[in-house]
């Protein structure tokens, strides 16, 4: 049986009268690549930034490894976010004053690795992610697509167990978002990192090895119609 990483159990978030979560329920494999699908404003970002411990439920429980995450202190959980947990957002969110190769250096930096190792791994994953001619490029020197790909590098640098992809190619055309899920869902693979992707595009979707749909704060197993 696959060994549950990530799981969350009843949650409840409501931003003043907006109920975003409603008595929600999510299971996250090791390993896993689940995709976790909806409308814009179903809730479906809201679940992955509780998932994250970025966002605090109202109520419910989410256990992460053997740990009760909503127990931990907001330290604690900023630790696991720098070390266990890697990050990519639809515009990627690179520092526009780092070049590419010390963005992606930096969670290494931060976690008290040196600079020359650290920029030796940084340049590893930007050969891996097929970006390493643009390594010394600031990211508003890069095209979308590299860029997007400077920030997948990021999130794994650090070899995460769980990488949470909010929406990674809502900012790219088709044939660039489908060479970052490839390249993403593959070194994920590669290297036993769940991912967590929220997305409202099927053929985003279909990179996962399994679907959820969060709808008016609902999370279901059954297919979502547009």
């Amino acid at each position: 049986m696959t060994e549950a990483l990530l799981t969350a159990t009843a949650l409840t978030k409501a931003f003043g009268p907006t109920v975003a979560l409603r008595e929600a329920d999510a299971v996250v494999s090791r390993g896993e690549v689940l995709a976790v699908m909806g409308p814009s404003g179903s809730g479906k970002s809201t679940l992955l930034h509780c998932l994250a411990g970025i966002v605090r439920p109202d109520s419910g429980a989410i256990g992460y490894a053997g740990r009760d995450l909503l127990g931990m202190s907001d330290r604690e959980r900023s630790e696991l976010r720098r070390t266990e947990f890697g990050f990519v957002f639809q515009f990627g969110q690179l520092v526009p004053e780092l070049t590419c190769l010390e963005n992606v250096a930096l969670p290494l930096r931060l976690s008290g690795m040196k600079r020359k190792p650290a920029e030796s791994k940084a340049v590893e994953w930007l050969d891996r992610l097929e970006v390493g001619d643009v390594r010394d490029k600031r990211p508003g020197d890069a095209s979308g697509g590299q860029g997007q790909r400077v920030a997948v590098a990021r999130a794994l640098v650090t070899g995460p167990r769980v990488v949470f992809a909010d929406e990674p190619t809502g900012a790219l055309d088709s044939l660039n978002g489908e060479k970052v899920m490839q390249l993403l869902t593959t070194a994920a693979r590669d290297t036993d990192a769940a991912v967590v992707l929220v997305t409202h595009e099927a053929r985003v979707a279909a990179y996962s090895d399994r679907e959820i749909v969060v709808r008016d704060g609902r999370v279901s197993e059954h297919e979502w119609v547009a």
